[in-house]
């Protein structure tokens, strides 16, 4: 009888926990305007194969135009020409109203051009603000396939914990399931793709650190890297820094080469 009551309410308390985070992703996710942005985009805007694919051909004209509108003087994490050639600067045919302010110009072909001096601030950042927490309190999500790779050294050099392929919505905010664990702080490289992430890290008040591109709402986000979020080399160029700078001041060897989070630059 004991037994019964104790499941009975264990099975309340899990439904009342998936109605509270649907109600949460429906709050951040579901407004008129998100509606309206995901119909454009679904109708606009380039698929991520696309994108992946002309983030294959920055050329060197690509490199030297957009090097005219970064101060040549200011020293920048990594070269200006390593950041073009990973075509982080590179965002989409949709740009929201919360990513505006990040893009300075449309190319011939539609696509918004991130300014490459922002991403190399706001990178700077989200440095200080994930040099705050310890490996072991923090994870980082990425369901785009693109950032597997990344990922997957990003986790190897820093000790952080890394879900690409699966994650389970509640894992952090429901005791009942296996796979339950605590965290401080989440790092996503999507805020769409990895939204169940994202509303339960927001509904347990806790920070949240994404890689934000110009078709992303940014509504519970912490603090933001705009950046092409699609792209291998993208992806992998901002994890690198990330990592490089994160295991500098943990004090943590480094060995790891751009390279080995983005693939070849060439």
């Amino acid at each position: 009888m004991v037994e019964k009551k104790k499941l009975k309410e264990e099975l309340k308390l899990k439904d009342g926990m998936k109605s509270l985070a649907q109600e949460l992703k429906e709050r951040i996710f579901k407004t008129e305007s998100f509606q309206e942005f995901d119909k454009k985009e679904s109708k606009s805007d380039l698929s991520d194969k696309e994108i992946q694919e002309l983030s294959e051909k920055i050329t060197e004209k690509d490199i030297e135009e957009e090097k005219k509108n970064v101060d040549g003087k200011k020293e920048t994490l990594i070269s200006l020409e390593d950041y073009i050639k990973c075509a982080v600067h590179l965002g989409t045919k949709v740009i929201t109203p919360h990513m505006r302010k990040f893009v300075y110009k449309r190319r011939a072909d539609g696509l918004a051009v991130i300014n490459t001096a922002m991403i190399d601030d706001m990178l700077r950042e989200a440095i200080k603000f994930l040099n705050q927490y310890e490996p072991s309190h923090v994870y980082l999500l990425c369901k785009r396939e693109a950032g597997w790779p990344a990922a997957q050294v990003f986790e190897k050099t820093t000790g952080i914990k890394v879900f690409t392929k699966k994650y389970t919505p509640g894992a952090t905010t429901n005791l009942i399931l296996d796979n339950f664990f605590e965290a401080e702080m989440t790092i996503i490289c999507d805020p769409w793709i990895d939204k169940n992430a994202l509303a339960d890290t927001v509904r347990l008040k806790k920070p949240v650190l994404a890689l934000c591109d110009t078709n992303n709402f940014t509504s519970g986000v912490s603090k933001i890297i705009p950046c092409n979020n699609k792209s291998r080399k993208s992806i992998g160029c901002i994890l690198f820094i990330l990592a490089r700078e994160y295991c500098k001041h943990k004090k943590i060897p480094f060995t790891a080469k751009i390279t080995d989070f983005s693939g070849e630059l060439e």
